[in-house]
C-alpha cells in the first residue's frame, strides 16, 4: 500500500469523511506540501506528544490540570458533568457555565458493555465529597444511554449532601450537545432543573 493510499484510509477513518471527501483532502494537502502538509504533520505530532486528559475533570489540555481547573474565577461549588470533552467544549462555547466540569469518557450502555467501572464516576464522587460543591448538574445527552447515566449518577449522589439537577428541555430527545446552537445551550443550562 503506498504512502497516499494509507493517507486516504487514516483521513477516511475521521468524522465526516468518507472515502470520496478524504482522496479530495488527501489531494488537496498532496498539492500543498510546503505550505500545508508538512506544518500539519508538525502539529500533529506535537499534539499527539503534549495533549493529555487532565486527571481532575478529563479534558483535554496540554497542561494538567487544565486550563479550566486552574482558572480562579471558576465557581468551584457547581460541577457539570458531561459525557465527552466536545460536549464540555459545547457548553464552554455559550460563555453561559462558569463552574467546573467533570468529564465521564462516556455513557453506561450494557449493549455495548460499559459499565460504571469504565467511566469517570469515581472521580466525580471523590470530588464532590472532598470538596465544596453545593451542587452538579448532570449535562448527559437526551438519550438513552445518556439519560440512563444520569440517573445512576444522581442516584450515588442523593446521600451527598448536594443539589443535583440536569439540562432544562430544549435540548431535543436523541440530540446531542456538541450539534446544538450555543443558544439552545445557554437557555437550557440557565433553565436546568432537579433531577
Amino acid at each position: 500500500m503506498s504512502d497516499l493510499e494509507r493517507l486516504i484510509q487514516l483521513l477516511a477513518k475521521l468524522p465526516g469523511l468518507g472515502p470520496r471527501s478524504a482522496r479530495r483532502a488527501a489531494l488537496y494537502l498532496v498539492k500543498r506540501r510546503d505550505s500545508l502538509l508538512a506544518p500539519l504533520a508538525k502539529v500533529l505530532t506535537d499534539a499527539a506528544d503534549s495533549i493529555r486528559p487532565c486527571s481532575v475533570c478529563g479534558n483535554l489540555d496540554t497542561r494538567d490540570p487544565c486550563g479550566v481547573c486552574t482558572d480562579p474565577k471558576r465557581d468551584d461549588s457547581v460541577i457539570c458533568v458531561v459525557e465527552e470533552v466536545a460536549d464540555m467544549w459545547a457548553l464552554e462555547r455559550t460563555a453561559a457555565f462558569t463552574g467546573r466540569y467533570h468529564v465521564l469518557g462516556g455513557t453506561l450502555s450494557a449493549l455495548d458493555g460499559v459499565g460504571p467501572e469504565d467511566l469517570a464516576i469515581p472521580g466525580l464522587l471523590a470530588r464532590v465529597r472532598g470538596g465544596p460543591v453545593k451542587e452538579v448538574i448532570l449535562a448527559t445527552n437526551a438519550t438513552v444511554d445518556g439519560q440512563t447515566t444520569a440517573h445512576y449518577i444522581a442516584d450515588l449522589l442523593a446521600d451527598c449532601g448536594v443539589q443535583v439537577s440536569g439540562l432544562a428541555h430544549g435540548v431535543p430527545m436523541g440530540g446531542e450537545l456538541d450539534y446544538l446552537d450555543e443558544g439552545t445551550l445557554s437557555a437550557a443550562l440557565k433553565a436546568r432543573r432537579p433531577v
